[in-house]
């Protein structure tokens, strides 16, 4: 059962780190996204794209792992905010966690439909009359995640510089949280 500790002013460790790790394989596969086709066709190309499919996967797995443990296991600490406010980051949170999981069955779609070959050891089946379509979704809801992310990331920086309320050293690392 998850914890709810009035004295704590941080989350525990296994949430920090995966949020953090959650953060970081979004905006990396993102940045890979954005150079996969400056590669020359073969195997530079379908190296880059195997990592970025492989990071993909490794996001997927983050999330088998981060939701349970949210609503079962990390610890709990009271809203930073009420009524409007705490609606809006609640709501963002939820979209964040529905916008990610939807993305990485997407990207996985996405390899598939495309026939994607693995490090030109494994190539999927593919289904090429739905590549175009999975593919501009999977950009498109990529773009919308950064978007709500930077929403996300902007109103954590507002907490910390202008209410100055410590609601971002609550998700900081030990070392850089203060």
């Amino acid at each position: 059962m998850a914890k709810t500790i009035p004295y704590a002013t941080r989350y525990d460790r296994k949430t920090v780190v995966l949020h953090w790790a959650t953060a970081i394989l979004v905006v990396l596969l993102w940045g890979i996204a954005q150079i996969i086709d400056v590669f020359p066709s073969g195997a530079p190309r379908i190296d880059v794209r195997s990592v970025h499919i492989t990071l993909g996967v490794i996001l997927g797995i983050v999330l088998l792992i981060r939701v349970p443990w949210r609503l079962t296991g990390g610890t709990k600490l009271p809203p930073a905010d009420t009524g409007v406010l705490q609606l809006a980051a609640t709501l963002v949170h939820y979209l964040l966690y529905a916008l990610v999981i939807i993305e990485v069955l997407l990207g996985l779609t996405n390899a598939y439909v495309r026939g994607d070959s693995l490090y030109t050891l494994v190539s999927l089946p593919g289904y090429r009359p739905w590549r175009h379509e999975v593919g501009s979704l999977h950009g498109t809801v990529a773009t919308i995640i950064l978007i709500v992310a930077g929403v996300h990331a902007a109103a954590a920086l507002g907490h910390h510089y202008i209410l100055k309320d410590g609601v971002l050293r609550r998700m900081l690392p030990d070392r850089w949280g203060g």
